[in-house]
C-alpha cells in the first residue's frame, strides 16, 4: 500500500486518487506533484522511493535531476534581460556575442534561439558527456557551426543546445553563469530548492533516476540517419542517466538539461509567471513580457520531435492537437522521462509533476496528463 504524504486540499481528491493510481499501477516509483492557486500551494504530495530497490523513501526535500524541465528556468532568466532592456529579442544574437556571426548567423536574431527555429538543435559532431562540463569549448562550437536549416521557418527542439545559446547570452551580459544568475535572482530571492550546478552537499537528497528501456527512435516515425531528427538526437547521446549519477554532471551546468529539484520548487517559480510576473514581492518579470512570451513564434510539425507544437518565446503554448485544460493562456515544458511544469495564467494556476521512474516516449505520459486531468476536473 502506497503511503501519500503531504498536503491536498479536499476540494482536489481525485487529484491524489489519480496520483495514487500510478502508483498502484506500478508506473511509479517515486514522484511529487505540487499546484499552487493564486501563488498559494493547495497541492503538495509526495510519495515512493527514491532508488530503484526501494530501500529509501522520497522525503519531503528529494530532489532529482528534471532534464529539459530545466528550460523553464533558463528561459525565466532570460526573459529578465529583456525585461530590463538588456537584451533585444529581435536584435542579432551577435550584437551580444561577437564570435556567434559565423556560418551565415551574422542576423540571426534573439528570438530564434527562445523559439527553437535557429537551426542549431543538435551539434555538427556529437561531445564527448566530460566535454558538455566545458563551457567555452561547448559554445566555441556553436559558434562556428551553421544552421541545419533556414533559421526561423520551422522549430526543431534544440534538445541540449538551447541551454548554452542562452546561457551565453545570459554570461555576455552579465558576467555571471546562468547558475549564479539563476540562484541570485530567482530561486534565491523565491526561496526554491532548484538548481542549476549542484553543490556536493545536496548529493544525499537526489533520488536515483531509473532508467525507461531503449527508446524506439521509430516512435518518432520513419527516420532517415541523415534527418535533422535523427542528427538531433544522436548528437545528444552523451546525455545519459548513467552521467547524471556523477559529481561531474551535478557540478556542471547544463542549463537545458541538468537542473534538479522537485515538484514544489518548479511550482513555487512557475507560479511567479501564472500570477503575472510577481510573487511574495519577488518581482521577476512584467506582464508585458510575459504577454511577449505568449505570442506565437511558430507552429507546426516540430523537425526533431515530429509532433505538432506551438512555440511562444522560450515554452510551449496550448495548441490545437494536444490541449491542456481548457483555458489558452497556459505556457509549459516537460523534461526527458516525463517531469513537466504547466503555468495558466488564466487560473493563476501552477502545475508540477517531477518523478524518478522515466517514461520512455519523448513526449507523451500517461501519468502527468491524468493527474492534471483530475485537476482541471476538479476547479
Amino acid at each position: 500500500m502506497t503511503e501519500i504524504h503531504g498536503f491536498c486540499n479536499e476540494k482536489f481528491k481525485l487529484v491524489r486518487e489519480a496520483f495514487l493510481k500510478n502508483f498502484e499501477e506500478g508506473l511509479e516509483v517515486g514522484a511529487s506533484f505540487c499546484v499552487t492557486l493564486n501563488g498559494k500551494f493547495v497541492i503538495d504530495i509526495w510519495a515512493g522511493y527514491a532508488n530503484a530497490s526501494k530501500t529509501q523513501s522520497w522525503e519531503k526535500n528529494t530532489i532529482v535531476n528534471v532534464f529539459s524541465t530545466t528550460k523553464i528556468m533558463t528561459v525565466i532568466c532570460t526573459l529578465m534581460l529583456v525585461d530590463q532592456d538588456l537584451l533585444e529579442l529581435d536584435a542579432p544574437v551577435s550584437k551580444y556575442w561577437p564570435e556567434f556571426a559565423q556560418g551565415g548567423k551574422e542576423l540571426l536574431p534573439v528570438r530564434y534561439l527562445l523559439s527553437h527555429t535557429a537551426g542549431l538543435s543538435g551539434f555538427d559532431k556529437t561531445p564527448r558527456t566530460k566535454v558538455l562540463y566545458n563551457w567555452e569549448k561547448i559554445t566555441n562550437m556553436l559558434a562556428a557551426q551553421r544552421p541545419w536549416w533556414e533559421p526561423g521557418t520551422k522549430s526543431g527542439y534544440h534538445l541540449v543546445t538551447f541551454g548554452y545559446l542562452l546561457g551565453e547570452l545570459i554570461l555576455r551580459i552579465t558576467g555571471k553563469t546562468v547558475g549564479t544568475f539563476f540562484k541570485e535572482n530567482v530561486a534565491g530571492p523565491l526561496k526554491a530548492d532548484f538548481h542549476i550546478g549542484l553543490p556536493e552537499e545536496y548529493d544525499l537528497r537526489i533520488a536515483e533516476l531509473i532508467p525507461p528501456p531503449q527508446i524506439d527512435l521509430n516512435q518518432l516515425g520513419n527516420i532517415d540517419p541523415k534527418s535533422i531528427a535523427m542528427r538531433s538526437l544522436t548528437s545528444a547521446a552523451s546525455v545519459t542517466v548513467e552521467a547524471t549519477k556523477t559529481r561531474a554532471w551535478r557540478a556542471a551546468e547544463i542549463p537545458a538539461a541538468n537542473g534538479h529539484g522537485n515538484a514544489r520548487s518548479v511550482a513555487r517559480i512557475s507560479a511567479a509567471i501564472a500570477c503575472g510576473g510577481i510573487l511574495d514581492d519577488v518581482d521577476l518579470l512584467s506582464l508585458e513580457t510575459i504577454e511577449k512570451v505568449l505570442e506565437e513564434q511558430v507552429y507546426g510539425t516540430d523537425l526533431v520531435l515530429n509532433v505538432p507544437i506551438r512555440f511562444g518565446l522560450g515554452l510551449g503554448l496550448q495548441n490545437r492537437e494536444h490541449p491542456i485544460g481548457p483555458n489558452q493562456r497556459i505556457l509549459y515544458w516537460g523534461g526527458w522521462g516525463g517531469s513537466v511544469c504547466v503555468m495558466d495564467l488564466d487560473a493563476k494556476l501552477s502545475i508540477a509533476y517531477v518523478m524518478n521512474k522515466m517514461n520512455p516516449s519523448l513526449t507523451e505520459d500517461i501519468r502527468s496528463a491524468r493527474i492534471i486531468d483530475a485537476l482541471y476536473k476538479s476547479l
